[in-house]
C-alpha cells in the first residue's frame, strides 16, 4: 500500500505577484543588517554625498542668513513653515493610502487639530506683545482683543468641533486605523508644539537665546559628520550605523570651542541680545546688561610674553554658553538617536525627502527640539533675575494692560504716593 505523497491537481496561484517600488526615504534591508559596520569611512558614495549636502546647507545657510537679518516676526514665520513641514512628515508616517480613500476628509481633521493648537500656543504669545504694538483706538486692535480674550474660549470649541467630527467619521472594521491616527496625531501636536513655543519665547527674550542654541547644534551636527567622514572607524551605537565615537568626541570638542567663541561674537550685536517687547520690526536699542559687558582678565606671564595683549575681555554670558554647549554636544545628540531608533521602527530611511542630502524637515530638527527646551529652561533658570524688579513689573504692566488701564494706575499710583507723602510731612 502506497502513501500519496501528492496531489494531481495543478498548483494554481492565489494572488498575483506584486512589485512595490521603494520610496527615497523608505529604509535599505541591507543596511538594517550591517548595523554598526556601514560607516562613512568606508562609504564608495560618502565624496558624492557629501557635495549634495554641502551645497544644500549653504542654501539654508543663506536663507537663515536673510531672515535673521529680518529680525524676530521673520523668524517665528519661520518657525511656523517648519512646524507645516514637519507636521507633514510625520502625519504621512503612519498613513495607509487604502484607508485613507475610505475615510473621506480625515486628513482635514488632522490638520483641524494642528491649527487649533496653533491658535491656542501662539495666541498666548501675541496677546502679550500686541498691546504694545497698536493702541487702543485703532478697530484692528479691539477686533484682535476680542479674539485673544476669548482665546481659550474659541480654541476649546475648536477642538470639541473636531472631536466630534471625529467620532461621527467613525467607520466600522476601521475603528482601529481610526483611534490610531487619533492618538498619533496628538502625541505629534504635543511634540511639535511643544518644543516650538519654548523657541518662540526664546526668539523674543532676544535672538541671541535662540541662535546661539541653534548654532551649535549645527556646529555640533557638521563636526560629527567631518570627524566621522575622516576619522570614523569605531561605531558609537547600534541605531544610528554611521554614528562613530571619533566623530561623537570631537563634534564635543568643537561645540563647547564654538559655544565660547560665538556667545563672543553674538554678544556684542543689539539686535541680538535685546528682547522684543511688541510686534513691530523696527531696529532695537537697550541697556545690554551685565551678562553683555566685558570683563578683563589679566593673562597669565607665560602667555602674555608671547601675545600683544596683556589682557582678554569675556562677556559673562561666555560662562554660561558653555554649559549650552556641554549640552549640545553630549545630550542633544540623543534626539538624534531617538529619531533613528524611531525610523529604523518604521523602515525608513528618513522621515521625508524636502531637503537634499538631510531627508526631511524632522531629520533636521531633532536634536533641535531637544535644544531648544533646554535653553529656555536653562534661561528662565539661572539668566531671568528670580526677584520682581522695577524693569519687571514695568514690562508686565506695559504688555497686559491697554492704554486706559495703565492711565487709571498712573493716576491712582499718583494718589497714593501724594497721600504718603502728605502723612510723612504730617507727622
Amino acid at each position: 500500500m502506497q502513501k500519496d505523497h501528492g496531489t494531481n491537481a495543478p498548483a494554481t496561484p492565489t494572488s498575483g505577484r506584486v512589485r512595490h517600488r521603494r520610496r527615497s526615504n523608505e529604509f535599505p534591508v541591507e543596511m538594517g543588517r550591517t548595523n554598526g559596520n556601514h560607516l562613512l569611512a568606508y562609504d564608495e558614495n560618502k565624496y558624492r554625498s557629501m557635495w549634495v549636502r554641502a551645497c544644500s546647507s549653504l542654501w539654508m545657510l543663506a536663507g537663515f542668513l536673510l531672515i535673521l537679518y529680518l529680525g524676530h516676526l521673520y523668524i517665528w514665520a519661520m518657525v511656523v513653515i517648519i512646524q507645516i513641514f514637519m507636521a507633514r512628515e510625520l502625519f504621512n508616517l503612519l498613513r495607509k493610502a487604502h484607508e485613507d480613500k475610505r475615510l473621506p476628509g480625515f486628513r482635514i481633521l488632522n490638520w483641524h487639530f494642528y491649527f487649533t493648537a496653533m491658535l491656542f500656543v501662539y495666541g498666548r504669545i501675541l496677546s502679550h506683545r500686541l498691546v504694545n504694538t497698536v493702541t487702543s483706538d485703532k478697530i484692528f486692535y479691539r477686533l484682535v482683543s476680542r479674539l485673544i480674550k476669548y482665546q481659550m474660549v474659541i480654541c476649546y470649541f475648536l477642538y470639541i468641533a473636531g472631536f466630534m467630527w471625529f467620532i461621527l467619521t467613525l467607520k466600522k472594521k476601521m475603528y482601529k486605523y481610526q483611534f490610531g491616527q487619533f492618538a498619533w496625531t496628538h502625541m505629534i501636536l504635543i511634540v511639535v508644539f511643544t518644543q516650538s513655543a519654548f523657541t518662540v519665547v526664546n526668539i523674543f527674550e532676544g535672538i541671541f537665546w535662540f541662535l546661539l542654541p541653534a548654532s551649535l547644534i549645527a556646529v555640533n551636527d557638521v563636526a560629527a559628520y567631518f570627524f566621522g567622514f575622516f576619522f570614523g572607524k569605531t561605531p558609537l551605537i547600534k541605531l544610528s550605523p554611521k554614528k562613530t565615537w571619533e566623530g561623537f568626541i570631537g563634534a564635543s570638542v568643537a561645540t563647547t570651542i564654538s559655544a565660547f567663541v560665538l556667545a563672543n561674537v553674538f554678544g556684542h550685536f543689539q539686535w541680538l541680545t535685546c528682547p522684543r517687547k511688541d510686534l513691530s520690526t523696527g531696529w532695537l536699542h537697550c541697556d545690554p546688561g551685565p551678562l553683555f559687558m566685558p570683563e578683563y582678565h589679566p593673562l597669565p606671564g607665560w602667555i602674555s610674553q608671547w601675545l600683544p595683549w596683556k589682557e582678554i575681555a569675556i562677556l559673562p554670558v561666555q560662562w554660561h554658553a558653555l554649559c549650552l554647549g556641554l549640552f549640545a554636544s553630549i545630550i542633544a545628540p540623543f534626539g538624534g538617536f531617538f529619531a533613528s531608533g524611531f525610523k529604523r521602527a518604521f523602515k525608513i530611511k528618513d522621515f521625508g525627502d524636502s531637503i537634499p542630502g538631510h531627508g526631511g524637515f524632522t531629520d533636521r530638527m531633532d536634536c533641535q527640539m531637544v535644544m531648544a527646551v533646554f535653553a529656555y529652561i536653562y534661561h528662565q533658570s539661572f539668566i531671568v533675575p528670580q526677584d520682581y524688579t522695577v524693569e519687571m513689573i514695568m514690562d508686565e504692566i506695559l504688555s497686559s494692560l491697554t492704554l486706559e488701564e495703565q492711565q487709571n494706575l498712573y493716576k491712582k499710583l499718583g494718589q497714593i504716593l501724594q497721600d504718603r507723602v502728605l502723612g510723612l510731612s504730617q507727622s
